[in-house]
């Protein structure tokens, strides 16, 4: 059978390249009992800020016609209660967890990453830089080559845990920003986060988000998302995480012949819980086909 480990980050291997993506998994309390979260390579919690959020107002999600918007608004109990509660559970499992954290501050993201190190259970830091969903922060950070390094460097220096950065496609140049956040120091970029978007009621004449605008995930996204991927991986060092609108082994293994190291699913699991594990399946099963024995022989194929 083939290897499907990947080694993502300094000290961390996974057992395969599939991670459940951010914000569609909650803290893992909850799907752990539609999937099997000890099948996956990583996990990433719910994005995590320094004071407890409520969200933005409802309605916070739409269907599109092959997508979806949302603007949740990252509502979460802040750091503190994340740590308490949930670190407990995660120090438990085999599989990693990736913390995702936000920010309104630079000083912010410093200190939740402060307050993460030594937490047991906690393998690595993703660092959100790219929400388009909150008005304050996020999309400030991640919107600029400065602000985005910014961020990375005072994340660095406030943890021993290895960085990852999200970034944003909501840029004119995506490789100008993996290129600035590699130099500042992250250990990786996963890329990319959700494409503004918005709907309007033409009953009511008024936009459907309470917030106006979300975020577009889902299939709709993939091929842009892909292009990104490509590009990124081409002119950085560190490892690259693919993600956006994967929704089966074959959208995964685009991704990993583009270059990335890992993939994130996120939206197709709240369609089929079923589809990370599938995705693990599906990359084992291409791998036999074509005679792959280790996963080196996968990631950028198709750029050889």
């Amino acid at each position: 059978m083939p290897d499907l480990s990947v080694q993502l980050l300094p000290g961390l291997t996974l057992k395969n390249p599939v991670i459940a993506a951010s914000g569609t998994a909650g803290y893992g309390d909850e799907p752990n009992r539609l999937y099997h979260i000890a099948d996956l390579g990583a996990f990433v919690c719910k994005g995590t800020t320094l004071k407890p959020r409520v969200g933005n107002p409802q309605p916070r999600i739409m269907e599109t016609e092959n997508g979806l918007l949302n603007a949740i608004g990252l509502q979460n109990p802040g750091v503190d209660y994340v740590i308490e509660h949930y670190s407990p559970l995660w120090s438990k499992w085999q599989t990693p967890v990736l913390v995702n954290i936000a920010g309104e501050s630079v000083a912010d993201y410093a200190e939740i990453a402060k307050r993460f190190d030594q937490v047991s259970g906690v393998a690595a830091l993703e660092v959100n830089i790219s929400c388009p969903n909150v008005a304050a922060g996020c999309l400030e950070f991640g919107a600029t080559p400065e602000g985005a390094a910014a961020v990375t460097r005072k994340v660095k220096l406030a943890t021993s845990l290895p960085v990852i950065v999200k970034l944003t496609p909501n840029t004119s140049d995506i490789v100008a920003l993996a290129e600035a956040v590699e130099n500042a120091g992250a250990d990786a970029v996963s890329l990319i986060n959700t494409l503004r978007g918005m709907a309007i009621d033409i009953k009511k004449r008024k936009p459907v988000l309470g917030n106006i605008t979300g975020g577009l995930s889902g299939p709709a996204i993939k091929p842009v998302a892909l292009a990104m991927v490509w590009r990124v991986a081409g002119a950085v060092k560190i490892p690259v995480i693919g993600g956006g609108g994967i929704s089966n082994a074959d959208d995964a293994i685009e991704f990993l012949l583009a270059g990335a190291s890992g993939v994130e699913v996120g939206t197709a699991a709240l369609v089929n819980p079923s589809v990370p594990d599938d995705i693990v399946k599906g990359i084992e099963k291409y791998m036999l086909q074509w005679k792959m024995t280790e996963m080196a022989q996968l990631i950028g194929a198709a750029r050889r």
